[in-house]
């Protein structure tokens, strides 16, 4: 074990860093956005809204991620007149943007379902209550429904979170120069397999964890109700 050479590749690996935050954050940003509106079409009325979603969350969750960085990443390049005609071109030719795509498209069907049974665990007298002030559907779902089901859901959201920080490293797969890529950069060069990947996972097992201390502290925050109480001071028998 070259100990010398795990201390060098650990700033060069560590350069890759706001490459994979950047791709950890506007996907998660534009996936949680879609997985708001994928969980209403699952709780939708109409079949057709509901039946959709659905395909769409068996598809992404049965199908590997890995294909589907492939799939976005080479196989929409194939119609590329067409992605020119709609001014869509410009994004779809950029890996990070790809990379992107792939990653939201993913957390948006898993997170959809974590947001979905956080919106059924709402108690119903709750939402009674708010229509009964008057608020509209629109109104109630959110200052109450999402509020409480994001809650509800923070655990399960925590875990996804995490996920998608791993996912990223399969963007090197496609030319993208994250901290995964860099050491398999690294590996070319120095064919130190163990020690590269080893300094690796350790910041990536340092992000996670660091992560990890964020979602207990706002779950801490979101649910005061749930704390241990302080227990009531004695009081003095009067003489």
């Amino acid at each position: 074990m070259d100990l010398e050479l795990m201390v060098r590749s650990a700033p060069a690996i560590a350069a890759g860093l706001p490459m994979t935050l950047g791709l950890v954050v506007l996907s998660l940003l534009i996936g949680f956005v879609l997985a708001v509106v994928i969980a209403q079409m699952r709780l939708s009325r109409y079949p057709v809204l509901s039946r959709f979603a659905a395909g769409y969350v068996f598809v992404i969750r049965g199908g590997p991620l890995l294909l589907q960085f492939y799939f976005i990443y080479y196989g929409l390049s194939q119609f590329r007149p067409f992605w020119e005609g709609i001014g869509a071109w410009p994004v779809l030719r950029e890996a990070f943007w790809c990379a992107v795509i792939a990653l939201a498209l993913n957390t948006a069907a898993y997170t959809s379902e974590i947001i979905r049974g956080g919106i059924l665990s709402v108690p119903h007298g709750s939402v009674e209550a708010a229509r009964a002030c008057g608020m509209s559907r629109l109104l109630v779902f959110r200052r109450i429904v999402l509020p409480i089901a994001f809650r509800q859901a923070l655990p399960a959201y925590g875990n996804e979170v995490i996920l998608m920080v791993k996912a990223t490293s399969l963007a090197s797969i496609i030319t993208i120069m994250e901290m995964t890529g860099i050491a398999k950069k690294l590996i070319s060069q120095t064919f130190a397999v163990y020690e590269v990947f080893i300094v690796a996972g350790a910041i990536y097992l340092l992000i996670n964890f660091l992560l990890t201390r964020v979602v207990k502290y706002a779950e801490w925050r979101l649910t005061p109700y749930l704390r241990e109480r302080p227990a009531p001071a004695s009081t003095a028998a009067a003489p």
